[in-house]
């Protein structure tokens, strides 16, 4: 296993984000384009927020019949914005943080996405997706 390896051989670096002027149907779609879970929040370069898949779920009235046929409720997505929604100042790593403290981080605080900034720049995304694609190539390297 490589010791100290820097979060940036890791993280996405081709960032999908929105702006507080977004909306939710917005975020929906970036959401469902991208396939994705979490999209930072910017000001500029600066990450403000984070916004999860899951909060959006959280505010609409969900009728699944299957797992490709979803409606869902719209009418709360006029009421609220992506500020209401956000985790406000979230948890950033630093671009040169190593591997490990990112495992320990995500663990320990039931994170599943963590930005990584450059100084006070947003330069990328790590989440659990990518360290256990990490690891999964770390074991079948041992082998």
């Amino acid at each position: 296993m490589k010791r100290f390896e820097p979060v940036s051989s890791i993280m996405s670096k081709e960032l999908v984000t929105l702006t507080l002027s977004d909306d939710l149907y917005q975020a929906e779609k970036l959401f469902k384009e991208h396939h994705i879970r979490h999209i930072p929040v910017v000001d500029g370069d600066h990450i403000i927020g984070i916004l999860s898949q899951t909060d959006l779920e959280r505010i609409s009235f969900l009728d699944s019949y299957d797992e490709h046929e979803v409606e869902v409720d719209y009418t709360i997505y006029s009421l609220l914005t992506i500020e209401h929604l956000m985790v406000k100042n979230p948890h950033i790593i630093s671009v040169n943080t190593p591997i490990e403290v990112v495992a320990e981080t995500l663990s320990t605080h039931e994170f599943h996405a963590l930005p990584v900034v450059d100084g006070d720049v947003l330069v990328g995304i790590v989440t659990t997706t990518d360290l256990l694609e990490y690891l999964l190539e770390q074991y079948q390297e041992c082998q």
